[in-house]
């Protein structure tokens, strides 16, 4: 199964390509870079260089993937809407899960046996006193909760017994308070990265709606100030 793959959720953007070659041999190509802004400027640019780096076409990708949030509103926005576009004019069938279970597979990976034996818990600053929170056992791919939207000291009290390793960039503030020895707070600088939505793609049920995950309400508001009536002539 060819897959494309991508995220815009955080303060990152990535895409990947997974294909087999002709001899058969899986191979993955990709593009990650740490932005904070311009999420909707380069995600395009980067699926298109993913492409052209695996020598495939559309017409070539089986499945989409993509992460469905939590996130920021404009990077998350960007994302769904090029998994929309993208599967209707290709006709292809899209595949997603949360960012947050995207950083649980990444963290998994980069911290090996230090993951071992330990429930993992992913947590984002969502700034205003509040982090998106997602708990998990000590097996990959297994959540012991849904996405949340959670103040530190909220997270710390639901966080389970026994030792427990905090990734992302919310996991120190909810370690200190927890104020457990158990508790553990590392790669506070972690993102979701296509990759690994790339290699969980296969297994992922196809959606039926590719439906944005966001928690929290938008900042901006329609405005309640009286409308200026429009005048017209002179």
């Amino acid at each position: 199964m060819n897959v494309l793959a991508f995220d815009t959720c955080f303060a990152a953007a990535s895409a990947a390509v997974r294909w087999r070659s002709a001899r058969g041999e899986w191979l993955l190509h990709e593009n990650y870079e740490a932005i904070a802004t311009g999420h909707a400027e380069r995600l395009l640019p980067m699926i298109d260089s993913v492409m052209i780096g695996a020598g495939l076409t559309f017409a070539d990708i089986d499945r989409i993937a993509v992460t469905l949030g939590p996130g920021s509103f404009t990077g998350l926005r960007a994302s769904i809407a090029a998994a929309r576009a993208l599967a209707l004019a290709a006709g292809k069938p899209v595949v997603g899960l949360s960012s947050l279970e995207a950083m649980a597979e990444r963290a998994s990976l980069l911290l090996g046996i230090r993951r071992e034996s330990r429930k993992l818990a992913v947590a984002v600053d969502a700034r205003r006193g509040a982090n998106y929170v997602q708990i998990f056992g000590e097996n990959i791919g297994e959540p012991l909760s849904p996405p949340q939207l959670l103040t530190a000291a909220e997270a710390a009290a639901m966080l389970p017994a026994g030792a427990v390793v905090l990734v992302g960039s919310g996991g120190p503030a909810i370690a200190s308070a927890a104020g457990r020895a158990d508790v553990e707070a590392v790669l506070s600088d972690l993102q979701p990265h296509a990759r690994q939505l790339a290699l969980l793609a296969p297994v992922l049920p196809v959606l039926d709606r590719v439906t944005p995950m966001y928690l929290r309400a938008a900042d901006a508001k329609p405005s309640t100030a009286p409308s200026l009536s429009r005048r017209i002539g002179p």
